[in-house]
């Protein structure tokens, strides 16, 4: 959803072009929660009494969200959107920021409407408001559970305390292909992993599970599940395309994350622009409504992406906006984003009898519970605080937090002759057009964010080396070599263009002064994201060229890469010395990444996606189905007549789940508690006779450093009625080692880990042999056998 604050004058400039609607003369009274004796009215009593007081214009109203555009602070009731709200026309507005400006929009909704139902305000806080985290496909790579939780607290304190209610986060579609730009905004490439993590950011969040009416703190937002569903498995990784696959694939692969998510009491779900069957998403009955509520039990509201009701029309299915909104609502839509389709076009379809009053009853008590449940009916500007607006915004205790969780981020590819960690002496050369810019470092979907407040690379080593070594810096390229394709991967975060030759220049004159050599090179922050599909996933020429030039100093070389997705690193892994993916680290990754690359805390991230040889191997996965004829390792030689190609081999370059430290661990003494397990039925949730099955390890810490391993368990299905993949991922644990510490990890096997949905699109456990596999990456596992009966 690109909903950045822009203008989007197209849609703003028709915004509410329907007919103003007449008002009965019912009182000016106000409906609020709380009584005269100050108690708070149970919800559904409270929502009775506010719906029987509403037209149907008005509950037609609470489903129609725009965006606020730029309003200022005394005259917001005469923007077209302060009108809109007055009549009752619009439920919320969302990428607006500044609390003054909310304060007026609110204060419109409850001074100025008839019924004064107070506004949604919603955010794209998909990674930090001011205070920024790393991107998501970063933060995956923690595999830090409590980590997400505190990027989901964090974000929503900030954002509470400057007017925000809502946030269209978390995104956990799944992505296999590496081409997409937007995996940037995902947890990779693992169902399992996506889904827990994205449980983790819902949780901090909301801090309650909003399947209850138990009304969320003031410092805490509502989170928005997205974009459901399937957004991530587009073709080609292109932008919007086409999405087909069985539903088999969908319900093992897919739609598990999303699952995890509602389980975790998500309070709104965002539909995705997609075809899903052939059927818009949005207008898509059997996924919106019993997929996500029938089966899974979801009681919130679903909101479209920006126009993707009138984006039914160009896939075809409707022949106009009208049909549109009707196909939507019916489907199980609760909210229209930026089309005007409900607000215009729903009275009229009543009246013909296409849609029913009491679909526009049950999608506006949906959206009122979500504001009674945010606390919005007791007080409208509980989000409306000016001393939290001071004291609560990136202030020193959430950069922390940021700094923090950052450290955890950086997945060490290479460290050949322990280059890393560098030394506090003599020469550094920081060379690179990632070094020294402040904009790109908090990466895509960064809305909020506040650059001129943030350290950027070269800022942060000058003050990590103060009155210790010597930084030298230059920029020594550009992103790309054409300054088209630059501005294009811009975005309104630039990067300074310059003379290729002197850069160039420069930046060797300083590398061979320099005792070590640290660049900072890849991707720049839209490069990746929303229309940040690439065809070619190598560093751009340019670059690369610069980075050659270098090597032949014979300096040690450290390359931080900069990316919103797997790039291919080949002739990089063959002749850099050391690779850190630093992706895109926030508002602190300057301090971060001084924290990690000068040793005072070890890199501990996993990746949670492949990282390709080529582009052409994608879309690249380690849960693949096997063929009929598989090549028995990914890393051999072409072999004809099996499933390979004639020029590069099968596996990654890098494995899901790999990460180097700098310290080394050994795992030692793999056990399972028992071979064999009986079930009483295909849905058993429980082992015959309460038996606990357990897989173990012990992992040692070898090395000189204490520091943090991510232990990782896969589990097979050797035999079952449908091809299944050739290791799953189903848990893992975060732990820290002492230098020569030694640590027992067990994990426990249960029935649900070995289930899947069949043929049928059944969930069930089928009987025979399943092989258990612990290791420190997806590709270096120990195997044991366990045999269900």
């Amino acid at each position: 959803m690109r909903t950045a604050l822009l203008s989007f004058t197209f849609l703003l400039a028709g915004s509410m072009a329907a007919p103003a609607f007449a008002h009965t003369a019912a009182p000016k009274k106000k409906v609020t929660a709380t009584t005269k004796k100050g108690k708070i009215l149970p919800m559904k009593e409270y929502i009775d009494q506010l719906m029987a007081k509403m037209t149907l214009q008005e509950k037609i109203g609470q489903l129609n969200l725009m965006v606020a555009g730029d309003i200022t602070t005394g005259g917001a009731l005469d923007t077209q959107v302060g009108s809109d709200i007055a009549q009752g026309n619009m439920g919320g507005v969302f990428n607006i920021k500044g609390l003054d400006k909310i304060k007026a929009l609110q204060e419109i909704a409850i001074k100025n409407s008839r019924l004064g139902i107070p506004l949604l305000v919603g955010m794209d806080v998909i990674h930090g408001y001011e205070t920024m985290f790393p991107i998501p496909l970063a933060l995956s790579c923690s595999w830090d559970t409590e980590a997400m939780k505190k990027v989901g607290e964090v974000s929503a304190k900030e954002a509470s305390a400057d007017g925000i209610n809502w946030t269209f986060s978390p995104m956990v579609d799944i992505a296999l292909d590496a081409r997409w730009g937007r995996i940037s905004e995902g947890n990779g490439e693992d169902p399992y992993l996506s889904g827990v993590m994205g449980a983790a950011m819902t949780q901090g969040y909301q801090g309650v599970d909003m399947r209850t009416e138990e009304i969320l703190r003031a410092n805490r937002i509502m989170a928005c599940l997205k974009h459901f569903a399937l957004y991530g498995g587009v073709e080609s990784g292109k932008e919007y395309n086409t999405v087909d696959m069985s539903r088999v694939r969908m319900m093992n692969q897919y739609l598990p994350p999303y699952e995890a998510v509602v389980k975790a009491g998500v309070g709104s779900v965002m539909s995705s622009f997609n075809l899903i069957d052939y059927i818009p998403a949005t207008a898509n009955k059997w996924m919106m409504t019993d997929v996500l509520r029938k089966q899974w039990g979801f009681t919130g509201f679903v909101v479209t992406d920006y126009a993707s009701i009138a984006e039914i029309l160009q896939h075809g299915t409707a022949k106009d906006i009208k049909e549109a909104s009707e196909q939507a609502l019916k489907a199980g839509t609760d909210m229209d984003m930026c089309s005007n389709a409900f607000v215009k076009h729903l009275a009229k379809s009543i009246a013909e009898g296409k849609v029913s009053e009491e679909d526009v009853n049950i999608a506006c008590r949906r959206i009122l519970e979500a504001k009674y449940k945010l606390g919005l009916f007791s007080d409208p500007y509980r989000y409306c605080n000016t001393k939290r607006s001071k004291s609560e915004i990136y202030n020193a205790e959430n950069r922390q937090a940021a700094r923090d969780v950052a450290a955890e981020t950086f997945v060490l590819l290479k460290n050949e002759g322990n280059i890393l960690p560098l030394k506090k002496e003599g020469k550094i050369a920081l060379i690179g057009p990632l070094a020294d810019t402040r904009n790109n470092i908090a990466g895509t979907w960064s809305v909020a964010q506040v650059p001129s407040k943030y350290t950027t690379i070269k800022e942060a080593m000058e003050h990590a080396l103060a009155g210790k070594a010597t930084l030298l810096y230059a920029q020594g390229s550009n992103i790309w070599r054409n300054q088209e394709l630059q501005q294009n991967g811009e975005c309104g975060k630039p990067i300074n263009w310059g003379n290729e030759a002197e850069m160039k220049a420069e930046a060797l004159k300083i590398a061979k002064e320099a005792d070590v050599i640290v660049c900072a090179m890849g991707e720049s922050a839209e490069m990746s994201g929303e229309c940040g599909s690439r065809t070619n996933l190598e560093m751009p020429d340019v670059q690369r060229e610069l980075l050659a030039e270098l090597l032949k100093t014979g300096k040690p070389v450290v390359l931080l890469n900069f990316a919103g997705r797997p790039t291919v690193l080949t002739w990089e892994k063959q002749h850099v010395p050391a690779i850190m993916n630093v992706w895109f680290g926030g508002s602190e990754m300057g301090d971060a990444l001084c924290d990690v690359i000068f040793g005072d805390k070890s890199p501990s991230g996993k990746l949670t996606t492949s990282m390709p040889k080529t582009t052409g191997q994608e879309p690249l996965y380690y849960n693949h189905q096997n063929t009929g004829r598989p090549v028995p390792d990914d890393n051999e030689k072409f072999a004809k007549f099996a499933s390979n190609c004639l020029d590069v081999s099968n596996g990654p370059l890098y494995p899901f789940g790999y990460g180097l430290s700098y310290t080394y661990f050994s795992y030692s003494n793999f056990r399972l508690s028992s071979q064999e397990a009986g079930i009483s039925n295909e849905e058993a949730t429980e082992w015959q006779d309460g038996k606990k099955i357990t897989a173990s390890v012990t992992v040692k810490n070898n090395g000189s450093r204490d520091a943090d391993e991510i232990v990782q368990l896969y589990i097979r299905d050797m035999v079952a009625s449908i091809s299944r993949p050739v290791k799953e991922l189903k848990g893992f644990q975060r732990i820290h080692l002492a230098v020569g510490e030694s640590k027992e990890v067990s994990f426990d096997i249960t029935p649900d880990m070995l289930k899947f949905y069949n043929a049928d699109l059944k969930h069930v456990i089928e009987p025979g042999d399943f092989q258990i596999m612990i290791g420190t990456n997806s590709k270096d596992v120990k195997t044991m056998k366990l045999n269900v009966k």
